[in-house]
């Protein structure tokens, strides 16, 4: 019933849902980009809706407690702990605890922002790679398409282990969407030569 309403919706405000979800695929990494207006947001997780896609976002772990836990938590929020858990140890990373999530959530989509900010970055943060390759998942696109009204998952891309290539043909993908505000996004140059 909701994700009927949230395709609705959309088509409501004049948006096309892109449908390549691969209903096989139970953990993944999923990008969301461009990113350049607070109302990504809301065309997202309508799209993300329709599809029938229930995606988690990783937050720092006090932000799980009262009085925002309950409300971090259906949104879909999944605390992350930094914290040492013995003197003498190092501080775990961000790419490992959220790789290790695999282990313990079986159905679950990871939704990341990699370029961090909505204004813009000509490089983005490409720690959703190696959490990808580290938890040995597929990395799904979603994108907002201002300028064609077209939003949802538009590619599954399967990480090789050859970082140059599968980053240029992450960068190909999101190099012809516009943004709400197209001069704030751009895809990562670093990769735009890549072969």
């Amino acid at each position: 019933m909701f994700e009927k309403l949230a395709e609705q919706s959309l088509g409501l405000m004049g948006w096309e849902i892109d449908n390549h979800w691969d209903l096989n695929i139970d953990q993944c990494v999923m990008i969301a980009a461009p990113h350049t207006s607070n109302w990504d947001a809301l065309y997202a997780r309508l799209a993300l809706k329709a599809l029938g896609v229930n995606v988690r976002i990783t937050i720092k772990d006090s932000y799980m407690k009262l009085p925002f836990g309950p409300f971090v938590r259906a949104m879909g929020g999944i605390g992350i702990d930094r914290r040492v858990k013995q003197q003498g140890q190092e501080r775990p990373s961000m790419v490992q605890l959220m790789s290790n999530l695999f282990k313990t959530h079986p159905k679950l989509v990871m939704l990341v922002t990699p370029e961090g900010t909505r204004a813009k970055q000509e490089q983005w943060k490409t720690g959703f790679y190696y959490v990808a390759t580290t938890a040995g998942v597929p990395i799904a696109l979603a994108y907002m398409d201002y300028a064609k009204k077209k939003t949802g998952v538009g590619k599954i891309v399967y990480p090789t282990g050859d970082y140059e290539k599968d980053m240029a043909e992450i960068m190909a993908f999101y190099a012809g969407i516009q943004g709400k505000f197209p001069e704030k996004f751009s895809v990562d140059q670093r990769y735009m030569t890549a072969e």
